[in-house]
């Protein structure tokens, strides 16, 4: 199986680091960048050099209670750091919802779009459907600003996955290519840690229709709820989910250390591997 990713092919017979490079001045993590164009490029570059497959750029933060940032301050905050990466060899995914911001993402030479919203913005699947970019189809009960605060399942893993269904069938319809599309259950983004801790136990079955499944589990809140650490000591949490992910199917792991993630990646495959 390989992911058509622009002028990419990734193979998925093993798992890929995707490294994140938060351009917003007020990400959940503690990383944000978005005040210096420079030290967002040296971080990506840091990423690359860990052993990152490929790089998810964003410019606005979507942390539980984030305020929507307007279109000027992203396309400002992601326009100069894309650009000055755009020939860095990889694979470069842009973390965004807005049509306008996928466009000039594109034109800028991203070569994925990943998207919390599944591409439900009016004009997102027009973006995307007519260029050759891969697509990330995210999972999110509500919106960032308010999505943590009551969210409600009668069964979780069977709504995330009857929701990553219909926008697969709606992607495709819009002309987006089967080989192009990513599946994300969106852990942390309107779920509570029994969500959480549900949809990755039956990871597996959110693989709809045999699509890679991308998991987005580093340093998130559900880790610090497991463990009692806060946001900075979540290196070991966020590395046994990562391992747990990839036990259920993951195919891309998107992480902030890179380089940690890699070497439990060389131990689970060295594993795996032997006979």
């Amino acid at each position: 199986m390989k992911l058509h990713c622009g002028k990419f092919e990734l193979p998925l017979d093993r798992p890929l680091v995707m490294g994140i490079v938060n351009l917003t001045p007020d990400s959940f993590s503690g990383d944000g960048l978005g005040a210096s164009a420079e030290r967002a490029i040296a971080h990506a570059q840091a990423q690359i050099a860990a052993g990152a497959d490929l790089l998810d750029l964003g410019a606005e933060s979507s942390r539980p209670g984030a305020i929507p940032t307007s279109l000027e301050d992203e396309l400002r905050r992601l326009l100069p750091v894309l650009e000055a990466l755009s020939d860095c060899g990889l694979p470069i995914s842009v973390d965004t919802y807005k049509p306008e911001v996928m466009r000039a993402a594109l034109a800028a030479g991203a070569s994925m779009i990943n998207d919390i919203y599944g591409l439900r913005m009016p004009g997102a699947l027009e973006a995307v459907a007519s260029s050759d970019c891969a697509v990330c189809l995210m999972h999110m009960q509500g919106e960032p600003l308010t999505m943590q605060q009551q969210p409600v399942y009668a069964d979780v893993v069977a709504e995330v996955g009857a929701f990553l269904r219909e926008r697969v069938a709606a992607a495709q319809v819009a002309g987006v290519a089967r080989e192009r599309l990513v599946l994300d259950p969106g852990f942390c983004f309107g779920k509570t840690l029994a969500h959480n801790l549900s949809l990755l136990k039956h990871l597996p079955e959110l693989a709809i229709d045999g699509l890679p499944l991308l998991a987005g589990l580093s340093r998130k809140s559900m880790l610090g709820h497991v463990t009692g650490r806060e946001v900075g000591d979540r290196l070991a949490g966020s590395l046994a989910a990562a391992l747990m992910a990839l036990e259920g199917g993951a195919r891309i792991l998107r992480v902030h250390d890179v380089a940690a993630t890699r070497d439990a990646l060389a131990v689970w495959s060295a594993t795996h591997a032997a006979a």
